[in-house]
């Protein structure tokens, strides 16, 4: 059997919920997943009343496992490591189960500890957000346990983890998925009594946002999305609108919920009353979602990586490397760009912090504006911000995701295009930024704009003034003409550009 090369790691999460395989390669701390598979095997709903798991729960998780054993041929005990939470650790005939899941699986199972668990989440949530010295709470809503955890470094200051679940509450709040408005909240009482245990320390301690991890978070968060498309975040108000729904129509399945996968449809109101619980006993105002859960806290425990930068910018030196992309365009578009952003939003007084807040994303957008072109140069702008909406980015949420393809998409090409996403107006100001920026690094040579060059917004509000040497234009006409194109873009959105020549 051909050996799996020693950078090659998987982690097994060995959920209440479902069972995860994930498969990474290591470049230097930087993990690429390269292949991935997840199960639902609701292992928590085969607990009976004396807390053994059923003969048909142990068969489910069998036959799962033979897979996961299957995929890991080849790999060595030391490149993988494999976690069981909850489920494992309550159920009282555990200790017959476990030796054939490792025998099934071929390499051992090591139970964790429920803070433990909640350590691993952090750590994953901590390396793929950037550290900005914030602290943060992270709510893990798994399918036995949630773990609360606080931190704004890369150890935690504060983790805990309850016995509340969105399998299990599912299933002792609503049984044959029925969901009326007592049982649902008798379910978030119940959710809020275990977390007064912990809600005063936490309370005490504070933090700075909130964020969400694993599949309750996700599927709340998608199904907001739906229901009400202006907000982005898990809100308490977002979530109400989603409970009446589901207890008008008796049931979640019946509400028929857009955006909801359908292996979270029996156990979503569960964990919808253990979220809106946490909310209400600890005062969240709102909490952003991301995507790193306990599997990736598995590897970069594994690998002993320490925060030394923001990941944002490691993925996006390695998707420079990746799509062969001009280092020295994307700075110098960078740096073009950011001058014209700081020129019109100085003009128009533009908050330092708002300021800043957009020249990262144009600085990002820049330096990836060209990924595109590794798959054809025309319309590359359109493969660049279809690959930054989409792809794999360790750092980036999905908000920022979009703002970058967003970004990249309306450097070129027709101005209209950008109309129907609407964009607030600080995005406008930088998409025209990165417009100029390219036009002007059109050459792919040091560029040197004339003396006194400014990007204003027009006196009326409406549109944009750009001044700059005439003489300077008639030494280069490409660009010259280039702006003349500009011109007449921003005249189809009614905003019109002007060229102020001095």
């Amino acid at each position: 059997m051909t050996a799996i090369a020693s950078n090659i790691l998987a982690s097994v999460d060995l959920g209440s919920n479902s069972f995860r395989l994930q498969i990474c390669e290591n470049n230097n701390g930087q993990l690429k997943i390269i292949d991935s598979i997840k199960q639902m095997v609701r292992f928590a709903a085969g607990l009976d009343d004396q807390k053994h798991l059923t003969q048909e729960a142990q068969e489910r998780a069998l036959e799962c496992l033979a897979k996961f054993g299957e995929r890991l041929q080849g790999f060595k005990p030391e490149q993988v490591r494999v976690v069981a939470t909850n489920t494992f650790r309550v159920a009282k005939n555990i200790e017959y189960f476990i030796p054939k899941a490792e025998a099934a699986l071929g390499f051992p199972i090591e139970v964790i500890a429920g803070r433990e668990e909640a350590r691993l989440i952090y750590t994953g949530v901590v390396h793929t957000l950037p550290p900005n010295g914030d602290k943060m709470l992270v709510i893990d809503i798994g399918g036995g346990s949630t773990e609360f955890v606080i931190g704004s470094d890369l150890q935690p200051t504060i983790t805990e983890s309850l016995a509340l679940g969105c399998v299990t509450y599912s299933m002792r709040f609503f049984p044959q998925s029925k969901v009326t408005q007592k049982d649902f909240q008798a379910a978030i009482t119940a959710a809020r009594t275990e977390i007064q245990r912990i809600s005063k320390s936490m309370k005490r301690n504070g933090w700075d946002f909130a964020v969400g991890t694993s599949g309750s978070a996700k599927a709340i968060r998608d199904v907001i999305s739906f229901e009400c498309p202006q907000e982005n975040d898990i809100t308490y108000a977002g979530m109400k609108k989603i409970a009446d729904k589901i207890i008008e129509a008796g049931s979640t399945r019946k509400a028929r919920f857009e955006g909801m996968k359908p292996e979270r449809i029996d156990v979503f109101a569960g964990g919808l009353a253990v979220m809106m619980a946490a909310f209400e006993e600890l005062e969240i105002e709102k909490m952003t979602v991301t995507e790193a859960a306990l599997r990736d806290g598995v590897f970069y425990d594994f690998i002993g990586r320490t925060l030394n930068e923001d990941m944002r910018d490691q993925t996006t030196a390695q998707f420079q490397e990746r799509y062969h992309v001009s280092r020295n365009q994307g700075k110098r578009v960078s740096e073009a760009a950011q001058m014209f952003m700081e020129s019109i939003c100085f003009a128009h007084h533009v908050s330092v912090q708002d300021l800043a807040y957009w020249k990262k994303y144009i600085n990002w957008a820049a330096l990836l504006h060209e990924i595109g072109i590794d798959i054809a140069h025309t319309g590359y702008h359109k493969h660049s911000a279809y690959i930054l909406e989409n792809a794999d980015m360790p750092g980036f949420s999905r908000k920022e995701q979009k703002i970058l393809s967003l970004l990249v998409l309306g450097h070129r090409g027709d101005v209209r295009k950008m109309v129907e996403r609407a964009p607030e107006q600080l995005a406008w100001y930088a998409i025209l930024s990165l417009r100029l920026a390219a036009l002007f690094c059109r050459a792919r040579l040091p560029m040197n704009l004339p003396p006194y060059t400014q990007l204003r917004t027009n006196p009326s509000g409406k549109g944009f003034t750009l001044r700059i040497s005439q003489s300077w234009l008639d030494e280069h006409p490409l660009i010259a003409g280039a702006l003349d194109y500009e011109i007449e873009q921003w005249e189809k959105v009614n905003m019109p550009f002007n060229i102020q020549t001095t």
